[in-house]
């Protein structure tokens, strides 16, 4: 019943913290701080396809470690952002901001730089054992696009993007011999306000989920089958609750499946430290579509940069939610479609909270 997350920080200096979650005490225990490179704080982090490498989104890098076990993680490469030929210069507030893996081979690792000069998505290859090897594309966007997230469809042929800057959802086809991308199509957000930040997309195929940061609402889309780009049903549903104003005191921050895939779980952030996000829960069909939503909770703070809630890989019952404002990273058990918070582990270190992975 003992758990392991690992979880980065916003800022340097740079750290991997393992965290262990018993199921059955319903503690969080600090187990090891990984001291990395200071300069390349991970603010958003991703297991390989094995378990065996992760690699993480570190400020001017992308960078990769082998994971041979909970507490022994060995730094492997460090590659600039790329793209844009400022991108990369310590005089710009260009940073990468995202990562995906690729779960089918080749096993690329796609990349997103955000803020300024971000209109280039980066792709690296990973050597036989999983490192990151090589920057092999840089593909384009457009010279106002900001990338927040990714993700595949299930076969892993097509890449939806959520332009939080260019206010767009984009969709690229990956070669399955290289893994470089073609580009298939873009479409605007429903409204110019919404600024889609993060995708998620049900294995049936059929329904991509689109949360948009300024207009803090969930966009459900349905996916055409002939072109392979998304369709806005006109079904949104809200991810603060009705009556807040100005809504620009919040932004909504990730989406998620539950392991089961029979729920979904959004949460939005506060930009004032006295006012509370909020998580919510959706009951979702066989195919995808939304049913219901069931619940808009407030978190703990405002959960900073983060408030990321992380579904468990390997079971229906745990969530993990981190929080930058005061540092501290939570399990919720998810039964009977109720939330309850069991364990809660304080770490004040600087930046500390970014998104959390279930590793076993």
């Amino acid at each position: 019943m003992l758990h392991h997350l690992m979880i980065g920080t916003w800022t340097p200096p740079g750290a991997i913290y393992t965290v262990a979650f018993d199921g059955e005490k319903l503690t969080l225990t600090l187990v090891k701080k990984s001291v990395i490179a200071h300069d390349e704080s991970i603010s958003w982090m991703s297991l390989d396809h094995t378990k065996k490498n992760l690699y993480g989104a570190s400020m001017k890098t992308f960078t990769s470690y082998a994971v041979k076990g909970a507490t022994d993680i060995v730094h492997q490469a460090s590659h600039p952002v790329a793209g844009h030929p400022l991108a990369a210069s310590k005089d710009t507030n260009t940073r990468a901001i995202f990562l995906l893996a690729a779960k089918k081979a080749p096993y690329c690792v796609y990349g997103n730089p955000f803020y300024d000069y971000a209109g280039y998505g980066n792709v690296f290859s990973v050597d036989e054992n999983g490192a990151m090897k090589e920057n092999i594309q840089n593909y384009e966007y457009a010279p106002n696009s900001g990338i927040h997230g990714m993700v595949f469809d299930p076969t892993e042929t097509y890449l939806y993007s959520a332009d939080l800057r260019a206010n767009k959802i984009w969709t690229h086809k990956k070669d399955s011999e290289t893994g470089r991308l073609t580009l298939v199509g873009s479409i605007d957000a429903p409204d110019p306000g919404d600024h889609p930040r993060w995708v998620e997309m049900h294995p049936s195929g059929a329904y991509l989920y689109v949360l948009m940061e300024a207009g803090n609402r969930l966009g459900i889309y349905v996916v055409d089958e002939h072109t392979h780009i998304p369709v806005f049903t006109h079904i949104t549903y809200p991810l603060i609750p009705p009556g807040l104003t100005p809504k620009k005191m919040y932004r909504s921050d990730v989406v998620f499946l539950h392991r089961s895939n029979e729920y979904l779980f959004a949460t939005s952030r506060a930009n004032a430290s006295n006012l509370t996000g909020y998580i919510a829960a959706f009951k979702l069909g066989p195919a995808g579509n939304v049913e219901r939503q069931i619940c808009l909770n407030p978190t703990p703070t405002s959960g900073g940069h983060s408030n990321a809630v992380s579904p468990c890989d390997f079971s229906d019952e745990w969530l993990a939610l981190t929080d930058d404002q005061e540092g501290f990273v939570e399990v919720y058990r998810w039964k009977e479609e109720f939330l309850a918070r069991v364990a809660h582990l304080d770490i004040k270190d600087p930046g500390f909270g970014m998104n959390a992975i279930w590793y076993d």
